[in-house]
């Protein structure tokens, strides 16, 4: 992995906290070690290495987006921010998207949701992520939600 930085075998952990010259305790820092003192790599050379799709992934940027899926992209994000800027107020935490692949709901905090769209405006794709932990539903809504909400909170506005 020339010119991608440390592999995650170049690395070891800090090293134990010493006592500081106060008595308080310190931890040191991460420091590179030569790769030939590590343990072997269990998954070497295993085609089903499960963090092979982590750098497999690495190596093939995502399609460039065409300027209608940009505009689009665009247009989300600022509604996204006007989404936020209405409902987290409220308690509202996020957005439940139901996934057409697993068939299961995924909850995307305010941020992780921005995060992934920027991502897919800049590279072309979306990396995984973990999914929310134990999230409660009601604290998200979907994206109809959201725009029928700014949508009422416009009109009514536009009333007086």
């Amino acid at each position: 992995m020339d010119g991608l930085g440390p592999s995650p075998h170049d690395i070891r952990a800090a090293p134990p906290a010493r006592a500081g010259g106060d008595g308080r305790h310190t931890a040191g820092s991460v420091q590179a070690v030569p790769h030939d003192v590590l343990p072997p790599d269990p998954f070497e050379d295993d085609p089903d290495d499960p963090a092979r799709a982590f750098l497999d992934s690495d190596d093939h940027p995502g399609e460039p987006i065409s300027s209608d899926e940009r505009t689009e992209l665009l247009a989300d994000l600022s509604d996204l921010a006007v989404y936020q800027a209405l409902l987290e107020p409220r308690g509202v935490r996020g957005i439940v998207v139901d996934c057409g692949e697993c068939d299961e709901p995924h909850y995307h905090d305010w941020h992780l949701l921005r995060a992934s769209l920027e991502q897919l405006l800049s590279d072309g794709r979306m990396r995984p992520h973990e999914p929310a932990f134990d999230p409660n539903p009601g604290d998200y809504v979907s994206w109809d939600y959201c725009r029928g909400f700014a949508d009422g909170v416009t009109a009514n506005e536009s009333a007086y």
